[in-house]
């Protein structure tokens, strides 16, 4: 993540700003681990922790009208466990001792929490020409058709051919038949056959 070294500095700051902090934790609502400083704790489970947390808060701060979820402190014997909201789509967690000030605590975990939703919420920089990727063309459509295209071509021209191969043959019979049928239409002249002329009407 290109944003994880500002995130883990802006966690130090707070550990610097609130001496009673004992760990602090980023993550994204899905449980996944952005950057931590918590020494002596497991960063993954109470990533997983923070977002099944998180998931009953939202829901009971919908249920009861409240609106979006903001914070969620949980106290314990010896400290306390605080989650704020951190922009869109993370969330900061931290850990304190039991004599903190939790008005202080409250105050530099919220500023925290919105400069880490900055942070996230702003992602990494798009790639630029120097990266070595060229651009694709514009204005410009493809050139060569794929095999199938050209498979259903050759076959298409294939079938023309065929037809018109099947329709000159039809054709050709139709004239042979034609030929054929005023062959046997006019009348055969045997060799020393004598031609009768047609006789002359005679006048009135």
């Amino acid at each position: 993540m290109a944003a994880e070294p500002e995130i883990r500095a802006e966690l130090r700051r707070l550990r610097a700003r609130v001496p009673q902090l004992t760990g602090a934790l980023a993550a994204g609502v899905d449980g996944l681990v952005l950057a931590h400083d918590t020494p002596g704790v497991e960063p993954e489970g109470v990533a997983a922790l923070t977002a099944t947390a998180l998931g009953v808060a939202v829901r009971m701060a919908d249920a009861t009208g409240q609106g979006d979820f903001r914070e969620l402190l949980v106290r314990g014997m010896y400290g306390y466990v605080a989650t704020y909201a951190a922009g869109k789509s993370a969330v900061l967690t931290v850990l304190a001792q039991d004599r903190v000030n939790v008005g202080r605590l409250h105050l530099e975990a919220r500023r925290a929490g919105a400069r880490i939703g900055e942070l996230v919420d702003a992602g990494p920089p798009a790639p630029t020409a120097t990266t070595g990727q060229a651009a694709p063309p514009r204005g410009r459509g493809p050139r060569r058709q794929n095999n199938s295209q050209q498979g259903q071509n050759s076959q298409h021209g294939q079938h023309g051919q065929t037809s018109q191969h099947g329709q000159h043959s039809q054709n050709s019979q139709h004239s042979q038949n034609s030929q054929h049928s005023q062959n046997s239409q006019k009348p055969e002249i045997r060799e020393n056959e004598e031609i009768h002329p047609w006789p002359t009407p005679k006048p009135r």
